[in-house]
């Protein structure tokens, strides 16, 4: 399986540190220090995870070279701040690509949901059931966040990414997916009521900031190892490192961790705040176009719930002639 090309919305609107000090107290240099975040995105009055979704997949298959709309086979979304739980973003996706009769699917893991929706398109394209896919990721957060909350109302930014995932190699710049792997940790901790978005009461909140901490630190270190040993490599054979973009300090504590040099992590918390499960896709988006071949990347990813996982993906080098 290939990864043909990334592409990502952000809404223009952008919300500093500054905002929440008005809000409820807390000063731009505390909210740093505690999560390394400086701004974020905020979806505009009129967008919502469904219209941000469609911007994505519109822009992925615009700046795609020779892939059309009506290729695409299968179209998997994914995100936790649904717009619409029946009408889901793989669906307004399909819509707007005008693309019938596929299989379409949404997804939640929470921040994790970008792997497992990776995972589905390899089941669909190991059974032949497809061979040129979508994965959307989008995520808005703004819709559902309580800025008044103290501990974690100043932590979520909005945004969207598309990946275009494909059953056979159509470019030299695509990055074969090597490895992926994918876990449940929701028996360990308060994984069960560290985080919670419960729709009717439209509220994210975050009660057990510590144990998200430290098992987001644990897990995404464990399984980047995990995933290099099964291919017989080590973390100086990675050159990019994507983590899920919660916090700043998050992804620090995952490169010492690892041994990971500081200079080969990939970030964009600061500018973007948490976007969950289309963090990393973002990330990979900005990364894209600097893969030199024989380069790797790792995503990995943990989410509330406690679900985990990392990728593995290679630019391989090109035949010779």
């Amino acid at each position: 399986m290939y990864l043909h090309h990334v592409a990502a919305y952000l809404p223009t609107a952008v919300v500093a540190n500054d905002h929440f000090t008005r809000r409820n107290g807390l000063s731009s240099d505390w909210i740093m220090e505690r999560t390394g975040i400086r701004e974020r995105r905020r979806a505009a009055p009129g967008e919502n995870t469904n219209t941000m979704a469609v911007e994505a997949a519109r822009r992925v298959l615009h700046e795609a070279p020779g892939v059309a709309a009506a290729e695409i086979d299968l179209i998997i979304g994914a995100t936790y701040t649904p717009h619409d739980t029946i009408v889901t973003l793989a669906h307004a996706v399909q819509h707007a690509l005008g693309v019938a009769d596929i299989p379409v699917v949404s997804i939640s893991s929470a921040c994790s949901s970008l792997l497992n929706a990776v995972e589905i398109v390899q089941g669909y394209f190991a059974l032949g059931k497809a061979r040129r896919a979508l994965v959307v990721t989008s995520e808005h957060n703004t819709a559902y966040n309580n800025e008044d909350d103290t501990v974690a109302g100043h932590l979520w930014g909005d945004g969207a990414a598309a990946l275009l995932l494909s059953a056979e190699r159509l470019a030299p710049t695509d990055l074969r997916v090597v490895d992926v792997i994918t876990g449940g940790a929701a028996t360990v901790g308060k994984a069960t009521t560290a985080v919670t978005l419960q729709p009717l009461n439209r509220n994210i909140i975050m009660p057990h900031g510590r144990d998200v901490f430290q098992h987001a630190c644990q897990y995404m270190a464990r399984v980047t190892e995990q995933i290099l040993a099964r291919q017989q490599l080590t973390v100086q054979d990675v050159s990019w490192l994507i983590p899920h973009q919660a916090n700043g300090r998050i992804s620090d504590n995952v490169v010492r961790s690892t041994g990971l040099p500081p200079e080969r992590l990939v970030s964009n918390v600061e500018t973007l705040g948490n976007t969950g499960c289309a963090g990393a896709a973002i990330g990979l988006a900005d990364t894209l176009p600097r893969l030199q071949p024989g380069q790797r990347v790792v995503v990995t990813v943990f989410g509330g719930g406690y679900s985990y996982g990392a990728m593995l993906l290679v630019r391989d080098e090109e035949p010779a002639g």
